[in-house]
């Protein structure tokens, strides 16, 4: 069966609010004005100044602007990844480097070259300190274990033979999946290099776990096929297909309380379904991406708004229940990534340069007299 959490993410968050102006060290905007929008439910303690209360809504939403952004990148951003439990962001670029940020504090930790290897995917594990990478350099694709303390590699995760296309970390567990053009999908133990199952694909792969770890999900060729994750190797206990889309899938996820998926796909759908019974609940639709690109998207913490990237660069929101909410153009000519920071009234995108995004008081007539 899929177990899901049994109550969702709250819809209330705090916040505090700045109104300086900040240019350091690569970092350019509005400064820390908006920056602490983390909850005390993500382990971040709130400066001590003003706080207000707030729940996303679509006016909130559509009052959303960067913030801040990193633009010291000499590549476009190919992944990142929010920590589940602490306030850090890590992010990969095509300048072949890894980099931490402390996002409550708005600065860059650390900087990680590759260079060897290149990097292209990387998600944290439950460790903080820790993530797991795939390369970039077209004739070694490893996966790698990376101690961030002190740039050391804690494991080889043999067994792709083309590039890996998707990433998923269990939640809670020291497990992981990966997909490749290879056409397979590889599961892992953090603590052995040897793959501890294989599943054969016809077609480029997406993966991910629910948010409990006990599902797996795995999109191509216009299904989505869901498996027990202790039991994979009996095959999938549903299959979904998903609207006559038969285009390569890019990205699929769950909510956080497991309710809903979504799935992008090279054309420019964006479909959520409901996660029982596999109904497409909306499509959305966005400009196609090129077969090199990837078209992201992200639920919000409380599962109720979708952001995702498009073809021609620009950001769209939209909420599951009404429809399309708001859309940001943009000059860039490529989708950018887009990524939800858990319990945060915040998302991020990646394309040249790291942005994050978050409400803008002064648009909001509630909260109007703060700046």
């Amino acid at each position: 069966m899929h177990k899901i959490r049994p109550e969702s993410t709250s819809s209330g968050y705090r916040f505090s609010h700045h109104s300086g102006k900040k240019v350091q060290n690569g970092v350019h905007g509005e400064g820390r004005r908006l920056i602490s929008l983390l909850s005390d439910n993500n382990g971040g303690a709130l400066e001590r100044e003003e706080r207000v209360s707030m729940e996303l809504t679509d006016e909130v939403l559509k009052s959303m602007e960067v913030g801040m952004a990193f633009r010291d990148y000499n590549g476009r951003i190919s992944s990142m990844d929010f920590h589940r439990t602490t306030n850090h962001l890590v992010t990969a670029s095509d300048d072949e480097s890894i980099r931490l940020y402390d996002v409550q504090n708005a600065v860059c930790l650390k900087t990680i070259n590759s260079k060897k290897y290149g990097v292209d995917l990387v998600c944290f594990t439950d460790n903080p300190a820790t993530v797991i990478y795939s390369s970039k350099n077209g004739w070694d694709e490893s996966l790698r274990l990376l101690s961030l303390n002190d740039n050391k590699y804690l494991r080889y995760f043999k067994g792709h033979h083309d590039r890996v296309v998707s990433l998923s970390l269990c939640p809670h567990r020291e497990y992981f999946i990966s997909g490749s053009l290879d056409r397979t999908v590889l599961l892992w133990d953090q603590r052995t290099e040897k793959a501890q199952g294989l599943l054969r694909v016809q077609g480029r792969p997406a993966v991910s776990y629910d948010d409990q770890g006990m599902v797996f999900a795995i999109a191509f060729g216009g299904y989505i096929r869901m498996f027990d994750a202790r039991k994979y190797e009996k095959g999938p206990f549903d299959i979904f297909p998903v609207g006559g889309d038969n285009l390569e899938a890019n990205v699929v996820k769950f909510s956080n309380d497991g309710r809903l998926m979504l799935l992008t796909t090279t054309d420019g759908h964006v479909h959520v379904l409901d996660s029982f019974r596999g109904t497409v609940i909306s499509t959305y639709n966005v400009k196609p991406v090129s077969s090199k690109a990837t078209l992201e998207a992200s639920f919000s913490p409380d599962g109720m708004y979708v952001v995702s990237g498009s073809g021609d660069g620009s950001v769209y929101a939209w909420s599951v229940r009404s429809g399309k909410v708001a859309c940001w153009a943009s000059t860039d000519t490529e989708p950018p990534l887009i990524k939800w920071a858990p319990g945060s009234l915040m998302f991020t995108t990646g394309s040249s340069e790291l942005s994050f995004w978050v409400p803008d008081l002064s648009k909001l007539g509630s909260f109007a007299g703060i700046k």
